[in-house]
């Protein structure tokens, strides 16, 4: 019998900043850019130029550092990370090492039936590397020094996670944090958020740990979860066989679902870091970090609690609606624009999310807009609309960015409440059922609900179901009363 396992999981996370400009230099960081049209004698690293340290870069790591209770460095200073690769253009990277901007912080990340509080171990600055072009390229590679010294803020947790799922809620948690900030767009697609894992596994009840192996590589939530629960399998099936695990660092094959080596696992003097000479160590000054603070966003987590007090929504409904921010003003603004507050959240978690993920758009990138279902869902409150006609015009809503009105006018789409003009639809549907009126007639009672049903199909989904169902049972009653 296999001796249990214990996993001990660290995440380095990696976030682009939402900033105009690169960190030492006025090179431009617009995505998609001719390949190096936006590279200058400093991000290239040519000889005489000097760095000088973006302002707003260094902002809205303290913002993000402040947000995640870390503590700011007394000190902080820049350092060179000496290593060699195609796409760093200078042959090492102006990093942090001994004085990172901040450090001891945390993270509370829920799951299903707790809340996981994940130690920060520091989060600092430094500029990214180029990127390397292998695909439609034989015989080599290209490479692209655009992305060359767009401002990087890494972000390393402490081994204090235990499962693939732990590590999930971890990250999800966090890229929603830094998007309520305003940091990042966090867009795993185009490398704004990438995400390095640490993985060891040790003997259950073993207190030393064990041989911490990385895996790069790594573009989404999925890949991530996906390697860990390979790795884990990988290194146990090791131990099993009385193998040594090997410190190194792997890739994530997406295509074969499994991690390969990759090389050798690199220790801090393998990069000889020594101070950064072009950039002066410097301190921040207290009034201006209070600054900083007094412009911190209601976070998810607190922007939660309020809407269940505020609202009066349930634990889930409001961890669902602030999971992201523009769904979470998108809800606000449409119990603003009239809506009652859990019809509101029903409508936000099913038809808008369900839009959404359908299209794989985001909202700023719909013609939705929160009066428009307010009115909506005003329609359906009132019974002046029935809910299947209603989902009906929030797909037109959704596509055109008309007002449910004029879509209800031009389509004809009005409740049906008149029973005189139910009537001649339900006898229609009374004489084509046969086998279900025979079957309300042999007292079941389900059969109505079914009658119901096609009533609403015939008139797709105008008529009033409250009014159709006491019509039929008007209508089968009669059947019963005359055998």
């Amino acid at each position: 019998m296999r001796e249990a396992y214990e996993t001990v999981i660290g995440l380095e996370v990696h976030v682009q900043l939402n900033t105009q400009t690169k960190i030492f230099c006025g090179c431009p960081t617009t995505f998609g850019a001719p390949p190096n049209s936006q590279v200058c004698p400093v991000c290239l690293g040519l000889p005489g130029a000097l760095p000088v340290l973006n302002r707003q870069a260094f902002e809205l790591t303290l913002r993000t550092a402040l947000a995640l209770h870390c503590q700011i460095s007394e000190r902080i200073k820049f350092d060179r990370k000496n290593y060699f690769y195609p796409d760093l253009p200078k042959n090492y990277q102006i990093s942090q090492y001994d004085l990172p901007v901040s450090h001891d912080g945390w993270v509370d990340a829920p799951l299903e039936d707790r809340t996981v509080r994940v130690r920060i171990h520091r989060a600092h600055l430094e500029e990214d590397a180029g990127k390397l072009l292998h695909e439609g390229v034989q015989d080599g590679s290209l490479v692209d020094f655009n992305r060359a010294g767009i401002p990087l803020l890494e972000i390393v947790s402490e081994p204090d996670l235990t499962s693939s799922e732990a590590a999930h809620a971890y990250l999800t948690t966090l890229k929603t944090i830094l998007q309520y900030l305003d940091v990042s767009d966090c867009n795993m697609e185009e490398g704004s958020l990438r995400c390095d894992v640490n993985l060891s596994v040790r003997r259950a009840g073993a207190q030393a740990l064990g041989t911490k192996v990385e895996i790069k590589n790594l573009n989404s939530f999925k890949a991530v979860r996906a390697a860990l629960v390979f790795e884990q399998h990988r290194q146990q099936q090791l131990l099993d066989r009385g193998e040594r695990i090997v410190q190194e660092t792997r890739l994530w094959d997406a295509k074969r679902e499994l991690t390969a080596s990759m090389r050798s696992k690199e220790e801090a003097s393998d990069y000889r870091y020594f101070p950064e000479p072009d950039l002066v160590p410097f301190e921040v000054a207290r009034d201006a970090l209070e600054r900083i603070r007094t412009t911190l966003p209601e976070l998810p987590h607190a922007r939660a609690e309020r809407f269940m007090q505020q609202y009066g929504l349930p634990p889930y409904d409001a961890h669902v609606l602030t999971a992201d921010k523009a769904v979470a003003e998108f809800f606000e603004a449409t119990v603003t624009g009239g809506a009652p507050a859990q019809p509101a959240a029903h409508w936000v978690m099913g038809e808008v999310l369900s839009f959404l993920n359908a299209q794989q758009l985001t909202l700023a990138r719909t013609s939705l807009q929160a009066a428009h279902l307010a009115r909506l869902i005003g329609l359906v409150e009132r019974h002046e609309l029935t809910r299947p006609v209603a989902k009906e015009v929030f797909v037109e809503m959704a596509r055109s960015g008309q007002d449910p009105q004029t879509i209800i006018a031009a389509k004809g789409w009005r409740r049906v409440a008149d029973p005189q003009a139910l009537a001649t639809v339900v006898d229609q549907v009374l004489a084509e059922q046969t086998q279900s009126v025979a079957d309300y007639r042999r007292g079941k009672t389900t059969a109505l609900m079914y009658l119901v049903g096609q009533c609403m199909k015939a008139t797709r989904g105008q008529a009033d179901p409250t009014v159709v169902a006491e019509l039929l049972r008007q209508r089968l009653t009669n059947l019963m009363t005359k055998e």
